[in-house]
């Protein structure tokens, strides 16, 4: 089975997420291939994919733009193979937010028109190197809910590794 990722990243944690998956297919014995939608130069071939998992993280209430771009302009190739969705967000790290979180998706489906044959809502990270005092209000205040975290090297990750294990070992039918 080839499997594709079509990922984009802004501080990192999406990344980390699609390099975890990547490693996963190809310890199932899969080929793998990535593509960074936010590399607007590359060419995006669907040729002989199987299947597709697709992810971006959300900032500022919506997923890149430049990914639901992709996403919508390649509907009739993801419509053709088995697709998974992972949703990124501070949000998905909480009950209460779970709710917000599953907005975040639902309105980028709207967007583009894009229906995933399966959704995960996944925990991202606080990354505080990469703030500026707005965006840092906006973690603490909004995200968090003034919640207190404690931060590793300016890190706190939220991601739950094995609910991304169990999703990406069901997506593969293993």
């Amino acid at each position: 089975m080839k499997v594709l990722i079509i990922f984009e990243t802004v501080e990192g944690q999406t990344r980390k997420i699609v390099d975890a998956i990547e490693h996963q297919v190809r310890a199932a014995g899969h080929d793998v291939r990535h593509f960074d939608a936010s590399d607007k130069l590359a060419a995006l071939s669907f040729d002989g994919i199987d299947k597709v998992v697709l992810a971006a993280p959300v900032h500022e209430r919506r997923h890149p733009e430049g990914f639901e771009v992709l996403v919508g302009t390649s509907l009739e190739e993801l419509s053709a193979r088995d697709t998974l969705l992972i949703s990124v967000s501070l949000k998905a790290a909480f009950p209460e937010g779970l709710e917000e979180a599953q907005d975040y998706l639902v309105e980028m489906e709207m967007r583009t028109g894009f229906e995933p044959d399966k959704e995960l809502l996944l925990a991202g990270a606080v990354r505080t190197a990469s703030y500026g005092y707005f965006e840092s209000q906006i973690v603490q205040n909004v995200a968090l809910k003034g919640r207190k975290i404690e931060l590793v090297d300016g890190v706190c990750e939220f991601t739950d590794w094995d609910a991304l294990s169990r999703k990406v070992d069901a997506f593969l039918d293993l």
